[in-house]
């Protein structure tokens, strides 16, 4: 039925929601085109922190065992004051029953290389390098020109074309944009010693510093700085970055003496925004960061694209129209996502006013909690 429904499905933007939708939608029969503008299809980026329901929804879509196998998976959140010592542990399990744990990490070229082979395999093939340019839509499909001078006709499309999303703009002129949230993040990977058995906070300095395991050998620290907008040059970053541990004592103290001009520095703004419901516009709807790109608080960006994709897949099976289809989607993810959004907004702002640290870890337990609820 899903195949008559939807016809021929186009999914621009090939990182994780959209090769998470190409999964889910080829599962349930649709003829899935699926488009990026990055002619390499590659991804940057150190580390990814997962939550256990990112996990839960990494098992729905059938890459659990790998993820467990080639990154990390365990239990709690150990939070620490500046001086490394221990404070706390927040508690991650997941329900019994959900067959997963409730904490892990990732690569995120491992992830990447995890979800691309799946998406082959369900015999999508990316065409790379290409962009929509324009979308001409009227009551039985999508006429859609390519900027490589190709077009094609579809019965949907779906906008997994993140942050900047092209597609937003094209069907939804006047949307919010992204907004910075005055927080900027350092990323390193290091190596994961012996002892590390789950991720760590270390809270009450000027910084929110962290790691998160991510493999039997690696692990990644952050280091999040309270600052006005700034793209730092390569040269800048390694300074500002010791200069941002500095405080720290512990393991953190010993990563900081570690680092030199070889390492290798991710560094970017946080940007956040939640696009009002609905997130379609007639036959194109936008999902991911598409629609509700969140600062990593929370960790649960590549979880809500994730679940954007199952329930869009889920939706498709079940229902006798495209209509149909996206008016139970935005009843499904429309409230859950802007939880996500406002809550690590919130954290945030705990964290640039130094808040004390059992005010911040009371939040993020109270959202994971709110987010152990099924999707």
């Amino acid at each position: 039925m899903a195949s008559e429904l939807v016809g021929r499905v186009l999914i621009v933007g090939a990182g994780i929601a959209g090769m998470a939708a190409a999964i889910s939608l080829r599962r349930v029969g649709a003829e899935v085109d699926l488009v990026d503008v990055d002619p390499e299809w590659k991804v940057s980026g150190a580390g990814l922190t997962i939550t256990g329901p990112t996990l839960r929804a990494f098992r729905q879509l059938g890459v659990y065992d790998e993820v467990a196998a080639q990154g990390y998976v365990g239990e709690g959140i150990r939070v620490c004051g500046v001086d490394g010592e221990p404070l706390r542990d927040v508690p991650t399990a997941m329900p019994p029953g959900s067959g997963v744990c409730g904490s892990g990490g990732i690569a995120r070229p491992v992830l990447h290389g995890i979800l691309s082979a799946r998406v082959l395999a369900a015999g999508v093939k990316p065409r790379l390098g290409v962009g929509v340019g324009r979308l001409d839509q009227d009551a039985e499909g999508v006429d859609v020109a390519f900027d490589d001078g190709s077009a094609g006709r579809y019965a949907m499309v779906v906008g997994a074309d993140g942050i900047g999303s092209r597609t937003r703009a094209q069907i939804l002129p006047d949307a919010p944009g992204p907004v910075y949230t005055g927080q900027s993040v350092f990323r390193i990977i290091v190596p994961r010693p012996s002892w590390v058995h789950q991720r760590h906070y270390f809270l009450g300095g000027v910084a929110k510093v962290g790691w998160t395991p991510i493999s039997d050998t690696q692990m990644y620290l952050f280091a999040v700085e309270r600052t006005p907008r700034r793209m730092r040059e390569p040269s800048e970053l390694r300074r500002g970055l010791v200069d941002l541990l500095t405080p720290y004592g512990g393991h953190v103290r010993r990563i900081r003496e570690s680092i030199d001009e070889a390492t290798a520095i991710v560094y970017r703004p946080l940007e956040s925004f939640h696009l009002p419901s609905p997130w379609h516009v007639g036959r194109v709807i936008v999902i991911g960061d598409a629609a509700h790109p969140t600062t990593p608080q929370l960790a649960s960006g590549a979880g809500m694209a994730v679940e954007d994709a199952l329930v869009l897949g889920e939706e498709v099976g079940a229902r006798g129209s495209v209509a149909e289809v996206f008016a139970a989607f935005t009843a499904r993810r429309g409230e859950r996502c802007r939880f996500v959004v406002e809550s690590s907004i919130e954290i945030g702002r705990l964290e640039q006013e130094q808040a004390p640290p059992q005010e911040q870890t009371a939040v993020v337990e109270r959202a994971l909690a709110k987010l152990v609820e099924p999707i």
